[in-house]
């Protein structure tokens, strides 16, 4: 039995076929050397590069393992930063209010922020570093598409540099727990309760009902009025000729007496104090009160502590100044023109009282007559 390559030989040796009776010619098929040679080729070709081929899968599945593991490790540890940062929050200040400064879920809700905001910019960076890696395995040019995405990242930069300046304060704002949701806070542009809280805008309800959408890039200060404590003054107006150990003794009273009962012991962090003479005048005098309250309980407080004094003072008889009792004490002033005789008649030049005691030589002619 002969091999094949004489077998192959024998058939490229057989004649050509006759040309058809129409005159046109035939396509070729295809035989078996044609066959063979192709295989060859597509062997030798696959031999040859074969190696390259390994190296680069290799290289784009070192590419992909190693940065699913940064990104791993990346978002591992920032968990643990915020976690972290979640627990020594209260050990910011060393008062007893200073953990009261972020409850707990307040404090939930910024670490969930502020770690959703870092993982998800930690992998923009480890997959799109990683990505332009695996198409420079694959021998693409890739200084015409970054110079692309330069370009057309300066281009959106000046376009949008509102939104990247609203985008950045928000994050810092969340960063710095400058405010949260449930917080009073005066934005300048706007005040209110805090609804919600985002990276480029946040919502206040006002007082009136209304909403706000203050972007976060237009805030340039922020006054929280739900941070930490807040302070309710009360001043007391009283007459000059009160006893002071009396008004003080009173206020005392109603101060302890209110310390102790619900709700204002829970709203108030601290004595009631009478701090003593805030101004001294003729006819009156002030007399202030203060109180750490809740915050966001200052007004309410103050609402309270009016309505006490005021049920106090009257019980002591103790008169305060203003309002209705300024009426009383005009009425009981001595009239001052009382004492002042009524105009004479010769004050008047034109009178006939007057003309009456002029002078000879000085009278007035009379009138010609008509």
């Amino acid at each position: 039995m002969s091999s094949l390559p004489a077998a192959l030989s024998a058939a490229g040796a057989s004649p050509s076929p006759s040309p058809s009776p129409s005159g046109s010619t035939s396509p070729a098929v295809p035989t078996l050397q044609d066959a063979q040679d192709s295989a060859t080729n597509a062997a030798s070709w696959v031999e040859q590069n074969w190696s390259t081929w390994l190296a680069m899968g290799l290289q784009i599945l070192l590419v992909v393992v190693v940065a699913i593991a940064l990104r791993a490790m990346v978002r591992r540890a920032i968990t643990k930063l915020i976690d972290r940062m979640g627990r020594t929050a209260q050990a910011v200040d060393g008062s007893p209010l200073g953990g009261l400064l972020v409850n707990a879920e307040r404090r939930r809700q910024r670490s969930a922020a502020i770690g959703s905001v870092l993982r998800s910019v930690a992998s923009f960076l480890i997959l799109g570093t990683a990505a332009l890696m695996v198409l420079g395995t694959f021998k693409i040019n890739l200084a015409p598409l970054l110079a692309s995405a330069g370009v057309a990242g300066v281009a959106i930069g000046f376009g949008a540099r509102n939104l990247v300046t609203d985008f950045l304060s928000g994050v810092f704002m969340i960063l710095e727990d400058q405010y949260g949701v449930g917080d009073v806070i005066d934005a300048g542009v706007a005040s209110g309760e805090v609804i919600e809280v985002g990276l480029r805008v946040t919502k206040l309800r006002g007082d009136s009902g209304e909403i706000w959408y203050v972007r976060n890039g237009e805030v340039k200060r922020i006054g929280n009025l739900s941070q930490g404590w807040a302070t309710a003054g009360v001043d007391v107006t009283v007459k000059a000729s009160e006893d002071l150990d009396r008004v003080k003794a009173t206020l005392d009273e109603v101060a302890e007496k209110m310390s102790k009962e619900e709700p204002w012991n829970e709203l108030l962090w601290g004595p009631v104090q009478v701090l003593g003479l805030d101004s001294v005048l003729i006819d009156s005098m002030v007399v202030r009160v203060s109180a750490k309250t809740m915050p966001g309980k200052s007004v309410t407080v103050e609402r309270e502590l009016r309505w006490r004094i005021k049920r106090a003072f009257d019980a002591a008889s103790i008169r305060i100044v203003g309002g209705a009792t300024a009426a009383e004490d005009v009425e009981d002033a001595p009239d001052p023109t009382a004492a002042v005789a009524a105009p004479a008649v010769y004050a008047s030049a034109d009178s006939p009282q007057t003309a009456a005691t002029a002078p000879i030589g000085t009278q007035r002619p009379a009138p010609p007559a008509k």
